[in-house]
């Protein structure tokens, strides 16, 4: 009996081999935050550039002085330098809109809208919905605005320990974020001339 227990004293002291069963335990939770940090970090790099992005593009537009310039390769081209300024392989979709209100009929009317690769519908006067117009500020009769709708395809570099590294895991361990799609909706008034035109469009 004394054996043993001195036996089991000595296994109790004995630290040979701790420090690989602490890594084995926490090797996962190490990955796991590496992985996490970086992942977030990107994710809210990608928000402030497509937003900053977005920002820039409406503010290119309404400083537009020939109320006629606009052009549909004028719009692709916002659409091609939104991309280059976010600086993603990523899809980018955009609609640009031009908007007036009516007092007489107390409605949002549509001058016109156009998106490159028809990536949204374009939007018309009569299916303007409520969730469009209530973010858009009350205007006075006959004054427009430049709409600007942007969304950006974001797919994480990481979504799961187990995706990137084989660590022995029975089940991958999530870092918290899928696939989503970053949205801007802006609105702006045109800065030197009354209304924005498009060609091909009436403006009355």
């Amino acid at each position: 009996m004394r054996k043993l227990m001195s036996y089991l004293s000595r296994f109790r002291r004995d630290e040979r081999g701790v420090l690989m069963a602490e890594t084995v335990i926490m090797l996962p939770l190490l990955i796991w935050s590496y992985l996490a940090l970086y992942v977030y970090w990107d994710v809210y790099s990608m928000a402030n550039r497509s937003q900053k992005a977005a920002y820039t593009i409406s503010d290119m537009i309404s400083r537009e002085m020939n109320t006629t310039s606009l052009t549909t390769s004028y719009i692709t081209g916002m659409r091609d330098l939104m991309e280059y300024l976010i600086g993603t392989e990523d899809t980018v979709r955009i609609r640009v809109s031009s908007l007036t209100y009516s007092s007489t009929k107390k409605r949002y009317e549509v001058d016109w809208s156009v998106s490159p690769g028809s990536a949204f519908p374009a939007l018309t006067t009569a299916n303007l919905t409520s969730a469009t117009t209530d973010r858009v500020p009350t205007l006075a009769d006959g004054d427009r605005v430049m709409v600007v709708e942007t969304e950006v395809d974001y797919s994480p570099a990481f979504s799961s320990v187990g995706a990137v590294l084989d660590v022995g895991l029975d089940e991958p361990i999530t870092v918290g974020l899928t696939d989503t799609v970053m949205k801007q909706f802006i609105v702006t008034r045109p800065r030197f001339v009354p209304k924005i035109c498009m060609t091909g469009f009436t403006c009355s």
